[in-house]
């Protein structure tokens, strides 16, 4: 655990510019509603956040392997109990064939229970001559390009803090429960095996879960369920300061503040200003923090950033999460590997294979090539392998829905298939199909 900074307070990054805030009309409000978060209950544990530290530890040694996966936004009318055990069970499903191919433990770390506000490239959005505020989350106000519905309103950070709590009490009963048929691959969804390339090598790897499975169940003379307790953690983007800020405590027995509205936030690679209030804020915290690097960031200001973010070079404190595109990752990565060893810092690094492959299609739609997204990966694993460095983990967008949002897969998705089943109201993700490939790639290359 990191130990209390006496020039840092929560508060203290009100003295800094602090980007990508929403403007209430009424100040006096979003006061009252802050006030009301401050006392109410946290989401998480301290002792939960520590656990993960601790597994991080491990990630950052390279005894194992950081599984992180949700949604690009969560949004209030899909906290349901369908939705989400389908986005725990597909990042079960993908820990389990990554663990099984790497045969190393898998971090499980979600994109839930808190993703609820998003960064905006522009603060006002024009449709036909009529601007707007920006839709930035359902935590600050609605998608709907009508007036009141994109007026932030501070009743918004109450909902997402609600949602936040059943999203989590849902989680904690379905894992106590022993949920999800672990022992079962067969039951698996995997139609898309037999339209790929790779279908004899994906088949070989279920019978090899399978057997696994079966063998410790036998061994152990119980149902996998009771055997083994499968944890999941939860991150988000920890970009609305003064939400992240009411939920930042101290705690009996340690040292330190927690921001216990979730156990891993992360800085985004629009608000990591190394001068800027979401450093000042996040420096302060114990958690383990994530750190979105991009093609913007130059080394020797990684090398300040971490020097502030982590003076003690603490294992498991900092996740640099980068995200190049596939285009731009073996000129853009190496810089940053050789800083970071410069600097005598030791972190995680994870490939977040989304955002850099980012694009629109010829009549508008935001989407991504999923053959993109495995090439970025591959050169993840290329280029630390070749610098002496470990890649610890992916970062994926991603639903265990049969969405239509990213090209490609072993469907081979093309343009006019988007329009069939594209949900999402901010940035295209991975479906459950293209999310399962991905992890038998990971495996495949792991092993």
């Amino acid at each position: 655990m990191s130990q209390p900074d006496r020039n840092w307070a929560p508060d203290s990054w009100m003295d800094r510019v602090a980007l990508q805030q929403p403007t209430y009309p009424d100040e006096g409000q979003l006061q009252q509603v802050l006030d009301e978060l401050t006392k109410l209950p946290p989401l998480v544990t301290s002792w939960e956040v520590e656990s993960l530290r601790e597994q991080l530890t491990e990630v950052a040694q390279g005894n194992m392997f950081l599984l992180q996966g949700g949604d690009c936004a969560e949004i209030f009318s899909e906290c349901e109990s369908s939705i989400i055990a389908s986005k725990l069970k597909i990042l079960l499903q993908m820990s389990l064939v990554i663990s099984n191919g790497s045969r190393k433990k898998v971090v499980r770390v979600g994109r839930f229970a808190g993703q609820y506000a998003k960064p905006r490239s522009e603060d006002m959005e024009e449709i036909d001559g009529v601007r707007m505020p920006s839709y930035r989350g359902d935590s600050v106000n609605a998608a709907a390009f009508e007036p009141e519905a994109r007026r932030p309103d501070p009743q918004r950070l109450l909902r997402a803090y609600e949602r936040s709590a059943l999203t989590l009490n849902f989680i904690r009963s379905l894992v106590d429960g022993g949920f999800a048929d672990l022992h079962h691959p067969e039951y698996w969804k995997l139609g898309f095996v037999a339209h790929s390339p790779q279908a004899a090598e994906y088949q070989k790897i279920v019978d090899s879960i399978s057997h696994s499975l079966s063998l410790l169940q036998t061994l152990a003379g119980a149902n996998m369920g009771e055997v083994h307790r499968v944890d999941f953690f939860t991150s988000h983007e920890g970009l609305h300061l003064p939400y992240e800020q009411a939920q930042t405590r101290q705690v009996p027995r340690r040292p330190g503040w927690y921001n216990l509205a979730t156990h891993m936030p992360w800085i985004g690679d629009r608000t990591r200003d190394p001068q800027g209030a979401h450093v000042e804020y996040f420096r302060g915290i114990s958690n383990p923090i994530g750190m979105k690097v991009g093609p913007t960031l130059a080394p020797d200001e990684l090398a300040f950033l971490l020097e502030t973010l982590n003076p003690r070079r603490q294992l498991g404190r900092v996740i640099l999460i980068h995200r190049f595109g596939t285009k731009r990752i073996e000129d853009c990565l190496p810089p940053l590997i050789q800083a970071v060893r410069k600097a005598g810092q030791k972190v995680v690094w994870c490939c977040d294979p989304m955002h850099g492959n980012t694009r629109k299609t010829s009549n508008g739609i935001k989407t991504r090539n999923f053959q993109d997204i495995l090439s970025e990966v591959e050169s993840a694993f290329e280029i630390h392998s070749d610098l002496g460095t470990y890649l610890g983990g992916v970062h994926c967008e991603l639903t265990g829905e049969n969405v239509t949002e990213c090209l490609g897969g072993a469907r081979d998705l093309k343009e006019e298939d988007l329009q069939r089943a594209y949900k999402s109201c901010v940035d295209p993700r991975l479906n459950y199909e293209q999310a399962l490939e991905l992890a038998f790639l990971i495996a495949r290359r792991m092993g």
